[in-house]
């Protein structure tokens, strides 16, 4: 296939020569009932959406969330509401991309692009893997220092056995992944909500927060945490993960088939990504309830907030509900980070390796900085580090969400089902907006420096 005419045939063409379906494990292998009821319809559609918000409640949340609400009060909520708006949109488009081409984003983009523009996606989707690898790893780490007072090293090492879990949930087949995703967020939304109730916040304030304030641009630092948080939030290689975890549902390749599979699987995503404000959200209200009221603004690592729960709300369940929310936000996020790297590799280098070769490298290359600088500039210096992995995220983000704009907006690849008029608008005003947020990001690192 041309690399200058893609996706110059319909929709529903089999993959180029030599190319392999994404996820190919589990590509097709649940079964949609064609004539049932639309609840029981959706019902077989629903999964994907939760694998996709986890990423958007990762320990990397965690630690802006945390410093967002401590030293800004409730004026951030804006923040993760506007970001939650923009991936809901964001996803919604890479589902659309995966059941109307059959292609997942990495494979449309080996397809339209020359292959040294394919390697620079592919290293930059990497690196942002490793990035969030690297908030899990750091995560779990903290969780279990907390929890059970092991010692940060040897926490981070100990993640690196999380391998065998993957593998063996692998082998019981994609709705055993699904159902243990859900499982852990159920967990930490319910975690969350009793340190909500415990920390009685103010709902003027939290509802006033949620709207946009002009004083997030004028405060570098406002501005800075913001950043972060859009970066946490709206996860890069989750477009990746969610075009190609789509295709694990058996649907009619027609116009009919190809429209009600868009509906339920945006249904699915939107309803997940709620789910993921609501904990997002409740990080920062808990932050800002108990920290900023309390005058300390400078709270800003997880450790502390953990500490500080029980003295200030009077009952050590706050804390231990924290932890053990934490650890598995940490654990959850493995598991789609793994999913994700598998997509990206095969999508952009069209090459398999045994999947727990992948999860070995992919971890690896999270665990070696994240000892370094547990070995060198102990908890404190894991903190930043974790702070750090979600601007990473947050200067990749563009690099992903363009292209995915670009053939969702084609009418060559999607036909019928290419952005309205309206969307397209919509998509090219969240790329700007995040485009113009990252340049504004390096232009004042490259002024501390």
């Amino acid at each position: 296939m041309s690399k200058k005419n893609p996706f110059n045939t319909p929709s529903n063409e089999p993959l180029a020569a030599g190319m392999a379906p994404s996820l190919g494990e589990a590509h097709s292998s649940m079964k949609v009932p064609q004539n049932a009821a639309w609840w029981k319809k959706f019902l077989a559609f629903v999964g994907p959406g939760y694998l996709v918000a986890v990423g958007y409640m990762d320990p990397g949340n965690w630690a802006t969330d945390i410093a967002g609400g401590s030293q800004f009060g409730y004026t951030l909520l804006s923040v993760i509401l506007i970001s939650n708006l923009m991936a809901v949109v964001l996803q919604s488009l890479a589902g659309k991309l995966g059941i109307v081409t059959g292609r997942d984003l990495a494979q449309a983009c080996r397809e339209r692009f020359s292959m040294p523009v394919v390697m620079v996606l592919w290293i930059l989707c990497e690196l942002a893997i490793a990035a969030t690898d690297l908030a899990e790893v750091i995560g779990s780490a903290i969780a279990l220092k907390l929890l059970f007072n092991i010692p940060m090293l040897y926490g981070v090492i100990i993640t690196a056995v999380d391998v065998l879990v993957i593998l063996l949930l692998q082998n019981k087949g994609f709705r055993a992944l699904e159902s243990l995703v859900i499982v852990l967020m159920a967990t930490i939304a319910l975690c969350f909500g009793i340190d909500l109730f415990l920390a009685k916040p103010d709902m003027g304030g939290v509802m006033h927060g949620f709207v946009p304030s002009a004083e997030i641009l004028q405060n570098p630092a406002m501005l800075y945490i913001a950043i972060g948080i859009i970066g946490a939030t709206v996860m890069p290689h989750n477009l990746y993960l969610h075009s190609s975890i789509v295709q694990t549902r058996q649907i009619e390749k027609t116009t009919k088939g190809k429209k009600e599979a868009i509906l339920y699987s945006t249904m699915d995503s939107t309803i997940a990504l709620t789910l993921a404000l609501f904990i997002n959200a409740a990080i920062l209200i808990v932050s800002a309830a108990v920290f900023h009221s309390a005058g300390m603004t400078q709270v800003a690592e997880i450790t502390d907030a953990y500490h500080l729960l029980t003295p200030l709300l009077g009952t050590t369940i706050a804390s231990i509900l924290f932890a053990v929310a934490l650890l598995a936000s940490g654990q959850n996020s493995t598991l789609t980070g793994t999913l994700s790297g598998q997509i990206v590799m095969e999508g952009f280098l069209n090459i398999r390796i045994p999947a727990w070769l992948r999860r070995l490298v992919t971890r690896l290359i999270a665990i070696i900085p994240a000892v370094i600088v547990t070995a060198i500039a102990g908890e404190h210096g894991t903190e930043e580090l974790l702070i750090l992995s979600q601007v990473v995220l947050s200067l990749q983000l563009p690099f992903a969400v363009i292209p995915l704009i670009m053939f969702t907006n084609d009418k060559k690849s999607m036909g019928a089902f290419a952005n309205k008029l309206w969307l397209k608008i919509i998509s090219w005003i969240i790329a700007g907006v995040i485009v113009v947020l990252n340049v504004y990001l390096i232009i004042q690192t490259i002024l501390l420096f």
